[in-house]
């Protein structure tokens, strides 16, 4: 009789066990971003995070932002939500700088869309910020993320913060040659100067503007109207690289309106040479003092070469300042 029940037991054991659910593949409770500190830098072309790693998890999974909020844990900002008109290439078309030669055909290419400064993927959590992103307010925001896979959903509570910061200048402009050096009126001999200081200052998101400004060490401009700056030679200048527009020129800068970023589009090549972003200007003698060369040893002009690159659009003076040079 005891083995009976013990056998009846058994059975119904079993019969419990067999009955209960078993769960469909894994979950982790331990997914996340590479690095949980995202950081969008506003207004930049497009910027994409990584994607959100499953650690695991039985796929397919998709993911969903929750509650995005300050890291104070006020509302986000109506912004991050408000559509705003952004200039991006049609799909599928790209630009072709040996084909694409005037502004008609770029605009071809091109269409306004209206679409918020941020979106989120639902399938690999990335999140992608446009040109539009110059519109959200600097500062640090979190959310949370709903995780759906076979076996079930998950809330994950404050998975990343975003950092929304402006771009560095290395963001927007790259320097990779800068130098200067008197030329002698009479013998030609050369004698290397002082580096000049070269900045670039983002004035506007607005726009695909260089103002380009040579200045003397007390930041008086020199006046590329009056015939202060000249080209040298047959070296590559400013108007090498307007590619759609012409350089135009007051009494204190040549302006170009480029269109397009970066710029210079493309490296400036001749049958003989590729000049790379090279360009090469003089200001003639009778219009500078040079530190450190005595009226008794002849007159010099200044001879500043440089190459650069503006990396985004918007408006921008690039300012060549010479350390050693006083406008006469």
């Amino acid at each position: 009789m005891q083995v009976k029940k013990y056998i009846l037991g058994t059975i119904l054991l079993a019969s419990v066990v067999a009955c209960k659910k078993v769960p469909t593949g894994f979950q982790s409770d331990a997914i996340r971003y590479k690095d949980n500190e995202l950081v969008a830098k506003r207004g930049l072309i497009l910027y994409q995070s990584d994607r959100i790693n499953a650690d695991g998890s039985t796929p397919p999974y998709s993911f969903k932002m929750l509650n995005l909020r300050g890291i104070d844990g006020s509302p986000a900002p109506k912004e991050f939500t408000t559509p705003y008109q952004i200039l991006v290439f049609k799909d599928g078309l790209s630009f072709d700088a040996a084909k694409d030669t005037t502004v008609a055909q770029l605009n071809a290419k091109r269409e306004t869309r209206t679409v918020p400064p941020m979106s989120f993927n639902e399938v690999s959590g990335q999140l992608t910020f446009n040109r539009g992103s110059i519109n959200l307010p600097l500062g640090k925001y979190t959310f949370d993320v709903q995780f759906t896979n076979p076996t079930g959903t998950k809330l994950f509570k404050s998975l990343a913060n975003i950092n929304v910061v402006d771009p560095t200048t290395d963001d927007l402009f790259t320097l990779t040659d800068n130098v200067a050096n008197a030329f002698h009126d009479v013998t030609g001999a050369v004698t290397p100067m002082k580096n000049p200081t070269i900045t670039c200052t983002r004035i506007s998101a607005n726009g695909a503007r260089v103002i380009l400004k040579m200045v003397d060490k007390h930041n008086k401009p020199f006046n590329p109207q009056a015939g202060e700056i000249i080209q040298r030679g047959d070296r590559p200048v400013f108007e090498n690289y307007a590619k759609f527009n012409p350089v135009t020129k007051n009494d204190t800068a040549m302006i170009c309106d480029f269109e397009v970023a970066p710029f210079p589009l493309a490296a400036y090549k001749t049958p003989t040479t590729n000049w790379g972003f090279l360009m090469y200007y003089r200001i003639p003698s009778r219009f500078v003092e040079i530190d450190g060369f005595p009226a008794s040893s002849g007159t010099f002009s200044v001879n500043p070469r440089w190459s650069w690159q503006v990396k985004l659009e918007g408006t921008y003076i690039v300012q060549i300042k010479f350390n050693d040079v006083t406008h006469k």
